[in-house]
């Protein structure tokens, strides 16, 4: 038995409730109903500073912070005069030295038997930890909160910004090739028809570059890829239209396509010919002049696959390693254009849950997209 228990009990054995009242782990205060303290053990007195002689006389709310007054005489006391109760009320005490201390309290009025009160007992506990756990608690949820209003706030700017980027782009673009289309059918001159041919190259380029960028901007932005995926109509349909496209604007370039496609086939038609662009005018820019481009396209044991390959100088293993970062302008096959074709290529390739992979050697450079066919379900299945 500890030194501190042999001091509670007396010679009889029984157990000294005077100095267990003053010594307790706990402040205990007692007070008339108009809150005024009757008496204040040592730990309490201890706690702020003070003795429990000069604590007499005190009201309790002498005791509290501004707030805790206001909370006292506004809600504490009435409370406890109409329940007889309350628990884990949490105050603010102000000791002698003007620091904070929080605590929490339980109190429990003493009444006669003709219902009269004597006396409010209140029970004091430690709560300094407690309540800071608790505040960063709450700082933490209100962080939290904020940070989800603020990625709101940002994912309707992206979208903004986004839809505009492509309205404020593609409608000049759109009136300027109108405008083409009706020179084409006029009577011009064979350099009058050279301008023409030229000037609809550069709109195919630049619708093309416009989806690298939207689609680089949706990327990076949140929004992704996205895709449409049916096997409602045939894929070679929409490569060949891409090969006829920029064979048009490259008439001095050969290219020579291959299709053995078993259909239908489950994809994004429109982003796989935006694969296939991407890839195709890369390969036209870079590759040699006086050697033909080829694309082969075919679906066989599972796979989709379309490659693109190019005759000219290899790429260098250094450059060939980061082809498909954006921005990327590493050698002289990139000195061209935004360096976003081939990113973009890959990030399609990726959404599909395919591949892209790039070779180079002496004797051509290839790009080879690959993608699992998914089953077709058939009606009624």
């Amino acid at each position: 038995m500890s030194e501190a228990l042999h001091h509670q009990i007396d010679t009889d054995g029984a157990i000294d409730f005077e100095d267990l009242f003053e010594t307790a782990p706990c402040g205990y205060l007692l007070t008339d109903r108009d809150g005024r303290l009757v008496r204040a053990n040592r730990t309490f007195a201890n706690w702020i500073g003070s003795s429990p002689d000069a604590l007499c006389g005190k009201r309790l709310p002498e005791l509290l912070t501004v707030p805790g007054k206001i909370f006292y005489e506004t809600h504490f006391a009435p409370t406890l005069r109409m329940q007889g109760r309350l628990d884990e009320i949490a105050l603010d005490l102000v000791t002698a030295d003007q620091r904070k201390l929080s605590v929490l309290v339980n109190a429990s009025e003493a009444r006669r038997a003709d219902g009269k009160d004597i006396q409010v007992r209140f029970a004091v506990f430690m709560a300094t930890e407690r309540r800071g756990y608790e505040r960063g608690l709450i700082e933490a949820r209100n962080k939290a909160e904020a940070a989800v209003a603020d990625e709101r706030a940002e994912s309707e700017l992206r979208e903004q910004f986004i839809a505009v980027l492509g309205h404020d782009l593609r409608n000049p673009l759109a009136s300027i090739s109108s405008g083409i289309q009706i020179l084409a059918r006029e009577s011009l001159s064979e350099r009058g028809s050279k301008v023409v041919a030229l000037m609809s190259g550069s709109i195919v380029r630049a619708g093309a570059l416009i989806d690298n960028v939207l689609d680089f901007a949706r990327g990076r932005l949140g929004g992704g890829i996205t895709l449409s995926l049916d096997a409602s109509e045939p894929l070679e349909t929409a490569l060949r239209q891409v090969v006829s496209e920029l064979q048009s604007i490259s008439p001095d370039h050969e290219i020579e396509a291959s299709y053995e496609l078993v259909e239908p086939i489950i994809c994004d038609r429109v982003r796989i010919g935006q694969l296939l662009s991407n890839l195709l005018g890369n390969a036209l820019t870079h590759g040699a002049k006086d050697k033909p481009v080829r694309v082969d396209a075919s679906s066989a044991l599972g796979d989709l696959t379309i490659s693109v390959s190019n005759g000219g100088s290899p790429i260098p293993p250094a450059a060939l390693e980061k082809l498909f970062q954006p921005f990327f302008r590493g050698h002289d096959r990139v000195r061209q254009g935004l360096g976003l074709g081939l990113h973009i290529a890959s990030e399609i390739a990726r959404a599909h849950g395919g591949s892209l992979v790039a070779r180079s050697d002496e004797n051509a450079t290839t790009f080879l997209f690959t993608m699992p066919l998914a089953k077709v379900e058939e009606p009624g299945e």
